[in-house]
């Protein structure tokens, strides 16, 4: 359920009688022969699915579920690296009403485990290269595994033999304020909460990420980051869906085949961070070319200075499903803005008193299971507790407002760190670090890093420090923790620095890093 001091959604609205399954209808029937999606595989041929041919698969793959177990409410999680699979089960799952739990693949089998336990999923669909992974996972509460590949592990489903008849697709009356998808992300808990998206979440990220980023059914992207974090599907994956444009998707970012797969399929923006810039700014650029803008978090002015490309800034979070701080087309920008404030939600900018702030905690206000997320599944009070009384969601982040109305992007003021693109709590680490036998205490913080922006490391109150504590301690983080979560470093300490109620004075800990 939504916080209590959430705002409501009326019954009438822009998705009132339509879903997910709606909108690929329209398009399979509006543009039947256009392309929508391209498969670039490292290996294999290219692949391509018009919207009529996708459309289609969807129902077959809903019907091969259904006729399977799978019914409206169960949770069913994907875990896979970008695939043309993924997207398959991910629409498969919202036309039959159940709800998609997608999970990142570099999760360890105990990370798997508690996703698979926490959100109750009946399912699993996955590939060959996490068939080792799942032999240590708990799986004991799944119906069925189904795996992709031509020969998956005895008693496994094969995910092509899920395949059904798209006649036998049951239609069902759209329920846009539905639950239909749930993405596991870091807080400052010790554990990930589940954000649950509706189908109105998924069509708003759809429809608003077009409208800012101002796309049309000409348009081509590449899609190379994860399809299990909001970035790649409501930044670009939904928009062009909604658009009528094309995808192409790629198994994951590759810096030696980003231009090759961008000029050949005449690919015209794509959504970046500073991690793949930093992965191409020494290649050529390619004449052939057709991009018009790249998307980032900040105003960059090296993309027009290095790549002669316009771009445009916008920042959201997995809870807010799509930007609501962009920059403007055509309008100028200081570097480092963020942009304005998004018309579509409210925004306030506040100081540790409460009061309105040219810097301070950055607060947004929209319509949970709308706008913004429906809950934190199975966690009525954590999402309580991250809306204040008048229904204002809490980012965690520090923002700075200049003269102009811009916004500046300045730190988290929860305590997370930014690993390239994923988002990591302190705490999920240190919970893992105080599971071994000789530590007292710990604080984990971000050292910057020239590729990944900042990377985890460790400071460590021991009874008897060695290098042999500190292998034991990098040994359970690389057995518990996902790669891009585990310290790249451990420091021996006396003692942490410590301020007002025993809370650790990080900043202290960053101030020895830089000497």
């Amino acid at each position: 359920m939504p916080a209590s001091t959430a705002r409501k959604c009326s019954t009438l609205h822009t998705f009132t009688g339509r879903d997910v399954p709606w909108l690929l209808d329209q398009q399979g029937q509006v543009r039947p022969g256009k392309t929508f999606l391209v498969w670039e595989p490292y290996e294999g041929e290219t692949r391509r699915w018009t919207f009529a041919e996708f459309n289609e698969a969807t129902k077959a793959f809903a019907a091969g579920f259904a006729a399977n177990g799978v019914e409206p409410g169960d949770f069913v999680t994907i875990h896979m690296e970008n695939c043309p699979e993924f997207l398959l089960a991910l629409f498969a799952c919202a036309r039959i009403g159940a709800i998609a739990v997608t999970t990142n693949t570099g999760s360890t089998a105990e990370e798997l485990s508690y996703f698979l336990t926490d959100s109750r999923s009946s399912f699993l669909l996955t590939q060959p290269k996490f068939v080792p992974l799942l032999q240590n996972v708990r799986t004991d509460s799944l119906k069925w595994i189904a795996c992709t590949g031509a020969a998956p592990p005895p008693h496994w489903k094969s995910f092509d033999e899920l395949r059904g008849d798209p006649a036998a697709c049951v239609v069902r009356v759209a329920e846009p304020m539905r639950p239909s998808h749930v993405q596991y992300t870091s807080g400052t808990t010790s554990r990930p909460k589940g954000v649950v998206w509706t189908h109105a979440n998924a069509l708003w990220g759809a429809k608003v990420t077009s409208s800012h980023a101002r796309l049309v059914d000409t348009d081509v992207v590449p899609i190379f980051f994860p399809l299990f974090h909001a970035n790649a599907l409501a930044y670009t994956l939904l928009p062009t869906l909604w658009t009528g444009g094309t995808a192409v998707l790629t198994p994951k970012f590759s810096a030696s085949r980003f231009w090759d797969v961008c000029v050949r399929n005449g690919c015209t923006w794509a959504n970046m961070v500073m991690f793949t810039l930093r992965a191409i700014e020494d290649q050529p650029i390619p004449a052939g070319h057709r991009f018009r803008f790249w998307a980032l978090l900040a105003q960059t002015p090296a993309v027009r200075e290095r790549w002669n490309i316009a771009s445009i800034s916008w920042y959201g979070m997995t809870e807010t499903i799509t930007q609501n701080v962009h920059s403007l087309f055509d309008f100028d920008a200081p570097a480092g803005a963020i942009g304005h404030p998004a018309h579509e939600y409210e925004i306030a900018v506040r100081d540790s008193e409460g009061q309105e702030s040219s810097q301070g905690r950055l607060w947004i206000r929209g319509i949970p299971g709308y706008s913004m997320f429906l809950e934190y599944l199975n966690k009525p009070e954590a999402t309580k507790a991250c809306f204040d009384s008048d229904g204002w969601f809490d980012t965690g982040d520090t923002v700075r407002v200049d003269a102009l109305g811009h916004l500046h992007f300045v730190n988290r003021a929860r305590d997370m760190l930014r690993v390239g693109e994923e988002n990591v709590a302190a705490s999920e680490i240190e919970a893992v670090i105080n599971r071994v036998n000789g530590v007292v205490e710990c604080a984990v913080i971000g050292k910057p890093d020239d590729m990944l922006d900042e990377v985890p490391v460790a400071f460590v109150v021991a009874r008897e420090p060695s290098e042999a504590l500190s292998k034991e301690i990098l040994a359970l983080c690389g057995e518990v923790l996902s790669r891009f979560k585990r310290p790249r470093e451990i420091y021996f300490i006396d003692e942490l620095p410590k301020g007002l109620l025993d809370k650790t004075l990080k900043r202290e800990l960053r101030e020895r890093l830089k000497r």
